[in-house]
Parts: structure tokens; sequence; C-alpha cells
């Protein structure tokens, strides 16, 4: 009976069921991509904000350290426009990093870690609404905007907004399939086509991400605590060490020219430091 109940059917039906099962398992791969992504994402943010907080604050002290030592050659050296340029880049710098390690501390998520539930919502949504699902542009972009909420609600671990967005577009008329056999088929061989190109893109992302220099870093991270070390704790004392040092060639610098100024003004009757001021 099951044999003829499949010569029974049309061979658009036989097709179409073949490529709604093909398309229910890309679903499944797309959506745990999806959430392996997500997850990676989170992760490295949340690398970016400890190193920042770390490490990357103390580079900014470091770096302005450094500006008023050139400050400091600079007046041995009034025309040197090497000096001068290294001293923009540094401030620039020191400024860029101090930035990011406020905002590190401002909006750090050193606890996130999504939750069996979280990631199972996630994982059912976004196999159902994900964008590259839709069948046209004004449905794509919708979806878009989904997956963008849906993603917000995963990273902050909103478990009630997971469960509002899940139930709205259960109820959706988007959940209706179309009318013809012919319509579905088309519609699923596209389903299917969207859904490879986005599993292309999410492989390119993680290529990228994995051959960035902080993925390194976390990846070194990673193993030296497998060994019991703390690498950004051990980046964070050197740094701070040369800090010490940076700060010692200051002083050192400024003694130079304070007895350069002296030596000026008793010398010559010229007060150097106004002389500056006025050029």
């Amino acid at each position: 009976m099951q044999n003829l109940a499949v010569r029974d059917k049309t061979p658009e039906e036989v097709e179409l069921n073949k490529k709604q099962r093909v398309l229910e398992r890309l679903k499944d791969r797309l959506a745990q991509t999806e959430e392996d992504m997500a997850d990676l994402r989170g992760e490295m943010e949340q690398f970016e904000a400890q190193y920042s907080m770390q490490v990357g604050r103390l580079y900014a002290e470091f770096d302005e350290v450094e500006a008023l030592i050139a400050e400091e050659e600079l007046k041995l050296v009034p025309d040197d426009e090497g000096i001068k340029k290294r001293i923009e880049e540094l401030r620039r710098h020191a400024e860029e990093l101090a930035r990011k390690a406020a905002e590190a501390e401002n909006s750090a998520q050193a606890d996130w870690k999504p939750t069996t539930e979280a990631k199972k919502a996630y994982h059912d949504l976004a196999r159902t609404i994900h964008p590259d699902l839709a069948v046209d542009a004004v449905e794509k972009e919708r979806r878009h905007i989904l997956m963008a909420e849906l993603n917000a609600a995963y990273r902050s671990g909103d478990q009630a907004k997971l469960d509002q967005l899940a139930e709205e577009y259960r109820v959706s008329p988007d959940m209706v399939s179309g009318s013809s056999i012919g319509d579905e088929l088309v519609r699923v061989i596209r389903q299917i086509f969207q859904v490879k190109n986005r599993m292309s893109v999410l492989a390119d992302e993680r290529v990228e991400t994995e051959s960035s220099e902080l993925y390194e870093l976390r990846q070194q991270a990673i193993s030296e605590a497998a060994e019991g070390r703390d690498m950004l704790a051990q980046l964070a004392a050197r740094t701070a060490v040369h800090i010490r040092k940076a700060t010692r060639r200051l002083e050192n610098l400024k003694n130079v020219n304070i007895a350069a100024e002296e030596y000026v003004k008793e010398t010559f009757g010229v007060d150097i430091e106004e002389f500056r001021e006025k050029v």
C-alpha cells in the first residue's frame, strides 16, 4: 500500500517531498551554524572587553607617558617634525585605547553564558525566521529586523524576549504555505539556494574571525589558562613594568630640560619657557 501511495503522487509532489526533506535538514544546520557564530561573536566580544580593561587601559597609559617623553625630547630639538608626528600618533592611539577600555568597563559581560533554554529558543526561532528563508525582498527585510531582535535577546540572555518572539512568529500569517504544488516547489528550491548561500557567508565570517589577531590572542589565552597561567594578567604586569620604566625616563628628561633652562637663564638671562610660549 505504501508503494502504491508513492506511485499515485505526481512527479512534482515526489520532487517537492524530496526538496522539503533537504530543506528541513539545511534549516537545522543553518540554525546551528547561526547559533555557533552567535556564541563565537559573544565570546570574542567578551574577550576583547576583558583585554581592554586589563591590558588595553595600561597600553593607553604607556602611550600617554611616551607622548610626554616625546614632548620633552621636542624641547631639546624644537624643529624635529618626526617627534611632532610621533606625539600626535601616540596621543591618538592612547585616546582610542582609553575609549575602548572605558566602553568595555561600562558594557562588560564577564558572566555572559547562554542558558540551555536560551540556546534552544535561539535555535528553534532562527530555524524558522531566518532572513534567507524569505522568498521576497519585503519579507527578507522584515526577517532581518526579527533576527536582529533575536540576536540581541540571545546575547543579553533575555529568555522572556526570546519566548515572546517565538510566540509572535508562531501565529504570524507568514507561517502559512502557498497554494499550488508548483509554487511550493519553487519556493522550497529558492529557500534551499538561500540557505546554502547563508551557510557560505557564515563560513567566510568564521574563517575571517579565526584568522584575526584577536582570535589568536584569545586562543593563546585559553592555552595559557589550561596550563594554569593568566595571560592577560601577565601582559598587564609586563606593561605596568614598562610604564614604570618610561615614567623614570620621563622624569630624567624633565630634569635635563630643567637643568638646561636654568643654565640658559643664568648664563644668558633668557627664559626658554617664555620663548617657547611665544613661538
